[in-house]
C-alpha cells in the first residue's frame, strides 16, 4: 500500500523581510489555498490600478490562522470557512467592523482525467466500492476546511464509516488536488474551483449543497495591521473588477 506521509504540498508564508520590500509598501494577504489563482490575478489588477504591491501567502485556513495568532504580519485574512475566522475573532485579532462574507464555492468529487468513474452523489452512494484498494484524497478533516465539509457531507450521506479508513489526508485542498493529479489516489474531494484550474483531473460528481454547511469565504483585516492600503485592497475585493475575476475562476460572489 502506498504511503502518503510527507507528500503534502508545502505552502510557506512570505514574510516582508524575505520579500525584500518594506512592510509599509505592500499589503500582505493570508488566503486559503483554493483562492490562489483568482487572488494572484486580482492582486495584479490592483497594482495595475495604482494600488500597493500584494504579497500573498497561501495555505490551509487553519495554518494561516495559527500563524496570525503567533504574530505573522498579515494585513488581511481570507478564510475558506467561518470557523477559522471565528477563531481569530474570539482572540480579538480582527480589526473591528471589517469582517465580511466574500465568496462561496461547491464541493466536488474528482478523478484523474482518464478515469472512467461516473457517479451520482446521494445517500449511500458507493464511494468505498469506487475506491477499491485506493484511497480518497481529502483535506485533513481535523483542521482543513474542505476536509470538514467533506466529513459533514459523507456523514450526512451515510458513507463516512465505509471510507474513513481509506482517507489520504492532506494539509490543504491544493495538496489533496495534487494527489489526484499525480494519480496517487483514484478519487479526491476538493472545491469546484480547484478542479477547474487543472486539466489533469475531472469532476465526476458534485455534492448536494444541503449535504454540508454552506461553503463561505469570510475576509477581514487584522487588528493593528489595518492600514489604509489594506483597507483599499479589501474594498477592491468587493468591487466589480475583482468580482468578475472570482466568477471567472468559478467562485460565487456575495
Amino acid at each position: 500500500m502506498k504511503t502518503f506521509r510527507g507528500l503534502a504540498v508545502l505552502f510557506t508564508v512570505i514574510l516582508p523581510f524575505l520579500a525584500g520590500v518594506p512592510a509599509n509598501a505592500q499589503v500582505t494577504v493570508f488566503a486559503a489555498a483554493s483562492a490562489t489563482d483568482a487572488l494572484n490575478e486580482i492582486g495584479k489588477a490592483f497594482v495595475a490600478g495604482g494600488g500597493k504591491e500584494i504579497v500573498p501567502s497561501y495555505a490551509s485556513s487553519s495554518t494561516l490562522a495559527k500563524q496570525i495568532e503567533n504574530g505573522a504580519p498579515a494585513n488581511l485574512f481570507l478564510s475558506a470557512d467561518e470557523r477559522w475566522m471565528d477563531y481569530l475573532a474570539d482572540k480579538g485579532l480582527l480589526a473591528t467592523g471589517t469582517r465580511l462574507n466574500l465568496l462561496g464555492n461547491r464541493v466536488v468529487l474528482i478523478a484523474p482525467k482518464d478515469s472512467t468513474v461516473k457517479v451520482d452523489i446521494g445517500p449511500g452512494f458507493p464511494l468505498a466500492k469506487l475506491l477499491g484498494e485506493g484511497r480518497l484524497a481529502v483535506g485533513d478533516p481535523s483542521h482543513v476546511p474542505v476536509g470538514a465539509y467533506t466529513e459533514a457531507a459523507l456523514k450526512k450521506l451515510g458513507v463516512w464509516d465505509a471510507v474513513q479508513g481509506k482517507l489520504a489526508p492532506a494539509d490543504s485542498v491544493r495538496a489533496a488536488l495534487a494527489f489526484v493529479e499525480r494519480g496517487e489516489t483514484p478519487l479526491g474531494i476538493v472545491y469546484a474551483t480547484d478542479a477547474a484550474v487543472t486539466d489533469k483531473v475531472k469532476v465526476v460528481g458534485v455534492f448536494p449543497e444541503d449535504s454540508h454547511p454552506p461553503v463561505v469565504y469570510p475576509a477581514a483585516l487584522i487588528k493593528d495591521k489595518d492600514t489604509a492600503d489594506a483597507k483599499a485592497f479589501l474594498a477592491f475585493l468587493q468591487g466589480p473588477e475583482a468580482k468578475a475575476i472570482f466568477q471567472k475562476y468559478g467562485f460565487a460572489v456575495k
